[in-house]
């Protein structure tokens, strides 16, 4: 098997590390070699965060090049921009229509682009855009976003779900995992 690699965007305090661990986790479980990087960045609450992940037979180094990511899963509108440029041709984006606000227009010293997913969309050939924040609401709490995601993307990779439920189980607080459960399915669910 080839080496695969995902990405995972957003703004700290998404749960985009967590994220890793829980993809890093089913990889694992289902025979891979798996190699992860945290560039955390401006990771405290509201700056830039990027992580990687890839799997295969064997991997030599998790840094994902510009055009070489199979899947990116991003968390915000603004973080899928500024790394689309990651994606291969083929690959899919996963991409939650949240908007969270840089500091630079917090301050007023910039506005938010306009029209971010219908220009994307333009320019990758699959692309799965939703309201992850919305279902995360549904399964019970705002901070599960991130497996929301993860469900979607298990769905539209084809990977087994019974597998990356596992992962969950294995890399969330128990006290939190049947919320997280019901997050995953609900992204699951997602066309």
């Amino acid at each position: 098997m080839s080496t695969k690699s995902i990405m995972i965007v957003g703004v700290g305090g998404q749960g985009t590390l967590l994220s890793s661990r829980i993809i890093g986790n089913a990889l694992i479980k289902q025979g891979y070699d798996v190699k992860m990087s945290e560039v955390h960045g401006m990771a405290q609450r509201g700056g830039s965060v990027v992580t990687y992940v890839k799997y295969g037979e064997k991997v030599y180094s998790p840094i994902v090049e510009k055009a070489s990511a199979d899947i990116i899963l991003a968390f915000e509108e603004l973080e899928a921009a500024r790394w689309i440029s990651y994606l291969k041709e083929d690959g899919i984006l996963i991409m939650n229509t949240q908007k969270i606000n840089p500091m630079p227009v917090i301050i007023g010293a910039a506005e938010y682009p306009k029209n971010i997913t219908a220009k994307i969309k333009e320019t990758v050939g699959r692309c799965i855009s939703l309201d992850a924040l919305s279902l995360a609401k549904k399964a019970g709490t705002v901070k599960a976003v991130n497996v929301v995601l993860i469900g979607v993307m298990a769905k539209a990779a084809g990977y087994d779900k019974d597998l990356w439920l596992e992962a969950l189980g294995n890399t969330v607080p128990a006290r939190f995992l049947e919320i997280n459960k019901k997050a995953f399915e609900l992204g699951y669910e997602v066309d």
